[in-house]
């Protein structure tokens, strides 16, 4: 059974991705047309709390499982808190980040005896918001580094000039294909795929077949199975919406807004946030719910176990691998800052061996260098992605908006 609930939770909701609170306003309800165009089960689409900004000296360790960033404002981020601007002075390095932000505080105490520091971690909600901060106050910034921001929202962040580039020696041991800034303006820390994570116990011989592409959950025997986020108030939401369009594509005979009509026809569940998809409508592990389907983390099934007591030999969810959408985080030196030396070898100690084997199992996530050597449980129950999807920075820039808008009135009418 769960040790305690609590642990699986987000620093406030999640992420990239899902903790901190979820943002936007209430969506309405849709009433997604059963097959043959009768009314079915209206998705719930609960209403999203704004998260509050909190500036603190050290992080809390409470993390979803496998999620990379802040959930609340996957999409937009327009709920920005209020943050007192920090103290200053020669002798402090404030670092700007999500609610889900994790580190041990012996390894953040180890960095400031030998950077000569006192290090302040000010969170500032979500991770839309904390980006939204960041832009309102570039003139006057409140941070030395930001770090939580994700590719969803990269190229906002680039656009408005935040970073100063800084290429850490230890990016050699970091792959190509996590590094999307040639120019080195932000540095990749962690990365989370973004897959659909299935009750075990709901599937198997002598019960429903386990799907195993995306095209399968438009299936009839999956019909009322599938709980997914709001990709307007959802990290995972957002990358799981990604995912479709980089699958199905916006032109042919079959296209993602398509898959969606088909998902909305065949009962699909959403929920404005990750907490209450997975706690509250998946039935797998800690759920308690009836939906054996859910948009969640390729490293949830090692956080059920490592939070569980006994810990189980088998994790009791399991991910599907087709149609997954890799998260990657990074962390920046703000324009403006006083503290650039400081800043730089902060960067680098997110790289650094100790920092980066801490993040599975602070974060759940995956550690962006190479060389870091994953925890037991990671090896043994967390699904790696091989082929994840992607799209480009550019292009979720242009379309973002316009995607969440047509699936809203795809799904959510």
């Amino acid at each position: 059974m769960p040790r305690d609930r609590s642990s699986l939770l987000l620093a406030a909701l999640l992420l990239f991705g899902a903790c901190g609170g979820d943002t936007g306003g209430s969506p309405p309800t849709a009433t997604p047309a059963a097959p043959g165009g009768s009314p079915a089960a209206s998705p719930v689409v609960s209403p999203a709390a704004s998260p509050t900004g909190s500036a603190t000296g050290s992080p809390d360790a409470s993390r979803s499982p496998g999620g990379t960033g802040s959930e609340g404002g996957g999409a937009t981020g327009d709920a920005t808190p209020t943050v007192d601007p920090p103290a200053g002075g020669s002798g402090e390095l404030v670092v700007m980040t999500h609610d889900s932000f994790a580190l041990p505080d012996e390894l953040l105490a180890r960095f400031e005896a030998d950077a000569g520091v006192r290090l302040r971690i000010l969170k500032g909600g979500d991770a839309g918001a904390m980006l939204n901060q960041a832009i309102l106050t570039r003139e006057r910034p409140l941070a030395d580094v930001l770090y939580g921001v994700d590719n969803t929202f990269l190229s906002r962040a680039l656009d408005a000039e935040l970073f100063v580039p800084y290429a850490s020696p230890l990016l050699e041991r970091v792959p190509e294909d996590l590094v999307l800034d040639a120019e080195h303006r932000v540095t990749p820390v962690d990365y989370g795929d973004v897959c659909i994570n299935y009750d075990r116990e709901a599937f198997g011989e002598g019960r429903l077949p386990l799907p195993s592409r995306l095209e399968d959950l438009t299936r009839p025997e999956y019909r009322g199975k599938l709980v997914v986020e709001n990709p307007a108030t959802s990290s995972p939401g957002l990358a799981f919406l990604l995912a479709t369009v980089a699958r199905f594509g916006e032109n042919g005979e079959y296209t993602w807004r398509d898959y969606w009509s088909d998902l909305r026809a065949n009962d699909v569940l959403v929920t404005s946030g990750w907490e209450e998809a997975y706690y509250s409508a998946f039935s797998g592990g800690s759920g308690e719910g009836d939906r054996p389907l859910v948009v969640s983390y390729a490293t949830s099934p090692p956080a059920e176990v490592y939070f569980a007591d006994p810990q189980p030999d088998e994790a009791p969810t399991g991910t599907l691998l087709d149609g997954c959408y890799r998260q990657v985080e990074f962390a920046g030196i703000l324009r403006g800052t006083g503290a650039e030396d400081k800043a730089r070898r902060f960067i680098d100690f997110l790289l650094s061996a100790p920092v980066q084997e801490a993040i599975p199992l602070q974060m759940f996530v995956f550690p962006a260098n190479r060389d870091a050597q994953l925890p037991d449980v990671f090896v043994r129950h967390a699904a790696r992605v091989k082929e994840p999807l992607t799209i480009g920075q550019e292009r979720i820039a242009a379309n973002r908006e316009r995607w969440i808008q047509e699936w809203t009135s795809t799904v959510v009418r």
